[in-house]
């Protein structure tokens, strides 16, 4: 096993722990939140991997996607103002988008693009909340295609997984409007 594979494997198991941990609804302090400690310190590893691997020859698009985790991560750390976060997050997306279409290898990049905006934008939007799980989910599960069509099977189990969590919380917040 070598240290790439090791770094991937590490990450995404970190991740996709904080994908199934539960998320108190209203919790106002993102850094004393379990959940998001594990998305920020996974997705760290992930970009360390998303790095490994393109220089081995893998897709930039999973560094772009691993550089908006971090900076997301970030920001959900601060977890200041929804609006302004959102704000960088689709600027950093949009420049994403816009290197991606640059290097557009074929319209399997637009899965990756739409999945990475929804992966960025649930990692800076509030905590416990419905909006978040459904970007998360979107996102996720729209990597996990591009990814499968990539053949980055790490990033495909990672998202996969991320995506069925990220559902159940859905579901979850779904079950909550209708009481």
């Amino acid at each position: 096993m070598d240290y790439t594979f090791l770094t991937g494997l590490i990450g995404s198991l970190v991740v996709v722990t904080g994908a199934a941990w539960p998320e108190k609804k209203g919790e106002h302090l993102p850094t004393k939140s379990t959940k998001n400690w594990l998305f920020a310190i996974g997705g760290f590893l992930m970009f360390l991997y998303s790095i490994f691997a393109w220089l081995e020859g893998g897709a930039i698009f999973f560094v772009f996607l691993e550089t908006m985790v971090v900076v997301a991560s970030i920001m959900m750390m601060i977890g200041k103002n929804d609006k302004i976060e959102s704000l960088i997050i689709i600027l950093l997306g949009l420049t994403f988008i816009i290197w991606s279409l640059y290097l557009f290898d074929s319209y399997n990049t637009v899965f990756f693009i739409i999945g990475l905006s929804g992966i960025g934008l649930g990692y800076v939007f509030d905590m416990g909340t419905l909006r978040r799980s459904v970007a998360l989910t979107i996102g996720s599960a729209l990597i996990a295609l591009f990814s499968y069509i990539e053949a980055s099977w790490i990033f495909f189990w990672l998202n996969t997984f991320f995506a069925i969590f990220s559902m159940y919380y859905v579901v979850l917040g779904l079950k909550q409007l209708k009481k």
